[in-house]
């Protein structure tokens, strides 16, 4: 990716604001929104930042994301709420829900948030770190009203990637923070391949027959992935049973199942402290992840790392040097802003 324009954070955020109020958003949540998206490119996740914006673009043309729309809590507890998206965009109903569970949880020990009536809300590791940079243990769940994930056993997909993302803060150390689809991959990976013209790795993408599918313009077209382990052999059943799990969070208990094509969250909030001496279990983090990161590497040129640390090393790179784009995202963003009247800023 070292041959590719390089776009600095800054004029990524411009764009993608620009287009988000020509749409009618309101500038603090498009900005929010541009923030969550924009860090995650500089985490490396770029199936899940500048990447999803032409998929939002159709999301607003359909009528199914209303970028004028605000939150509202539906119904509170001392420990638990649940916040109505109404059809925004989903960053801006997750943001408010974190910060809930987050308030909570100092109050109460434990903050439990779900969402209903939302849209996709980019990576579920951001709000797992909101958790972690107030001192806290986060844990954000979503599914996705697309269906990408084809059971075991099974031909046709029934569930959205549904990842999982947990960030535990320790006190030397960043915050353990893992962050996973329970497919495979992401389909915004199947996507990036695309762009790329990459074949795709078995295991990732299937065909309409339940065999594996290499051809990543196919596999971004028919939208069939693997649960994470592939098949049973190697554990898909494992894969399937959390992607059910997540369904279940953020759909079932919310009550976003009941609507048509319709996004849930579910976010949990933790305070070390209500279990027992907060300094204590940030030290005794800290530790453990000195022992994992002192395993002896299989392979001496790669040491041993802990969920985060790639995501952490591309943000320092990238935080420099800048955010890499294929020249097929930069023609996609060039074609959302012509939809959408918005200026394109990203090159002359």
């Amino acid at each position: 990716m070292d041959s590719l324009p390089l776009v600095a954070a800054p004029l990524l955020r411009r764009q993608i604001v620009a287009v988000f109020t020509q749409w009618g958003m309101p500038l603090q949540a498009a900005e929010e929104a541009a923030e969550v998206m924009v860090d995650t490119d500089l985490r490396g996740v770029d199936s899940h930042g500048i990447g999803m914006l032409p998929h939002y673009q159709r999301f607003f043309a359909s009528g199914e994301l209303d970028p004028k729309a605000v939150p509202t809590i539906r119904q509170e507890r001392p420990s638990t709420a649940l916040v109505d998206a109404h059809h925004s965009i989903g960053h801006t109903a997750a943001l408010m829900a974190m910060r809930l569970a987050i308030a909570k949880a100092k109050d109460t020990g434990v903050g439990v948030v779900g969402v209903c009536g939302s849209n996709h809300y980019g990576a579920a590791g951001y709000y797992a770190q909101m958790a972690a940079q107030a001192g806290l243990i986060g844990l954000s769940l979503t599914n996705a009203f697309t269906p990408f994930l084809v059971p075991v056993f099974g031909r046709q997909p029934q569930l959205g990637t549904n990842p999982i993302a947990f960030s535990a803060p320790g006190e030397r150390h960043p915050p353990v923070s893992l962050d996973m689809a329970t497919t495979t991959v992401a389909y915004g990976k199947v996507s990036i391949a695309r762009r790329a013209g990459k074949r795709l790795p078995e295991g990732w993408a299937l065909t309409a027959e339940g065999t594996p599918e290499h051809d990543s313009a196919v596999a971004a077209e028919t939208r069939l992935l693997a649960p994470l382990g592939g098949n049973r052999t190697l554990g898909g059943h494992k894969g399937y049973g959390l992607a059910l799990m997540v369904e279940i969070l953020c759909a079932t208990l919310t009550g976003a199942s009941a609507e048509d094509r319709i996004t849930g969250h579910f976010f949990l909030v933790l305070d070390p402290g209500a279990f027992r001496d907060a300094a204590d279990f940030r030290a005794e983090l800290d530790a453990l992840t000195d022992r994992m990161r002192a395993t002896t590497p299989a392979d001496p040129a790669q040491k041993v790392l802990v969920p985060g640390d790639p995501e952490y090393a591309a943000f320092a790179e990238r935080s420099v040097s800048g955010i890499p784009m294929t020249p097929t995202l930069i023609e996609e963003v060039r074609q959302v802003c012509r939809d959408s009247g918005a200026p394109f800023l990203l090159l002359p």
